[in-house]
């Protein structure tokens, strides 16, 4: 299935099963016509972003920096920083981006499981 169509079907999840969290969403694409990512726009004004690839390589972004302070991103980019990590290229970045914040990653290779399993995560954080 092309990344369009992945990116529509985790559009159609995340609204039809977590309604009470995402306010709304768009495919965003390059200027080129590519898909570039998924955006879920929250109640509480955050986004997340979801970035997928045909290699496999993958981002579940929240961004909060402007509420809090705050990102939250399991992500599969294979940095040599990480690698001490039991589930290297996997990583969670909880909180923010510095070093000690960064945790492994169960997050599924599945984009389905992986965007519930990233939204219950949110629904837990807004309560």
């Amino acid at each position: 299935m092309p990344i369009s169509g992945i990116y529509q079907r985790l559009l159609d999840l995340a609204t039809r099963e977590f309604g009470h969290v995402v306010d709304d969403g768009q495919l965003l694409f390059t200027p080129a016509g590519s898909p570039q990512k998924l955006r879920l726009e929250l109640i509480d004004g955050s986004v997340i972003d979801v970035f997928l690839s045909p290699s496999g390589r993958y981002a579940y972004h929240w961004e909060r920096r402007h509420l809090d302070g705050a990102i939250y991103r399991h992500d599969n980019a294979p940095h040599a920083s990480w690698r001490h990590l039991s589930t290297f290229p996997k990583h969670f970045h909880m909180d923010s981006e510095t070093a000690d914040a960064v945790t492994e990653s169960t997050l599924s290779d599945d984009p389905d499981t992986a965007m519930r399993e990233f939204l219950r995560f949110v629904d837990g954080k807004l309560g």
